[in-house]
């Protein structure tokens, strides 16, 4: 893998991975700020860095700098920890876009959903493949990213609750087991 400075800064200097991530990925880096105000509940940092078209927020947690766990917040009061670190994040965007109707994190779902993604976006998996080299990432089959996925969402993300900070209220899960 080339050495790169930080992959979001990778990002912002290859359009065809950005564009890639922005659609089918939901997934763009100008979208930082979140729609209320929210912390987690263990005290730790919370840094909004990127959002999806629907007010949805990705949030690096805790110190350190690309390699922190990614919490998702979606607009309604859902959240979910679905990578340890940017890289992860990136390879679940890339190879199965659409994690978030992903409910029981199968193959089989996965491909279903794909069916309509390759109707819709005919050259895909090229377009994936290429973003993929352009930002040094080698990209796991779709059933490991989706069990990645379940692993972090369901194991680790207990760890991570987000909370409404006006009411004291936390975050639903989005994901479950």
């Amino acid at each position: 893998m080339p050495h790169l400075k930080s992959l979001i800064t990778a990002i912002r200097e290859r359009d065809e991975a950005a564009d890639l991530l922005a659609w089918p990925g939901d997934f763009e880096l100008d979208r930082g700020d979140h729609v209320e105000e929210v912390h987690l509940a263990s005290g730790a940092a919370l840094e909004g860095f990127a959002g999806d078209g629907a007010g949805g927020t990705f949030f690096f947690c805790g110190a350190g700098g690309e390699e922190r766990p990614v919490l998702y917040a979606d607009s309604e009061g859902g959240a979910a920890l679905l990578a340890i670190g940017l890289p992860e994040l990136l390879r679940l965007l890339l190879v199965a876009p659409w994690w978030r109707d992903c409910r029981t994190f199968t193959a089989e779902e996965s491909q279903e959903l794909a069916a309509d993604y390759l109707e819709d976006i005919p050259d895909l998996v090229a377009r994936r493949d290429r973003a993929a080299a352009a930002l040094g990432l080698d990209l796991p089959t779709e059933a490991a990213a989706l069990a990645r996925l379940r692993d972090v969402a369901v194991g680790a993300g207990k760890d991570f609750v987000l909370i409404f900070t006006p009411e004291g209220e936390p975050y639903s899960p989005l994901l479950v087991d």
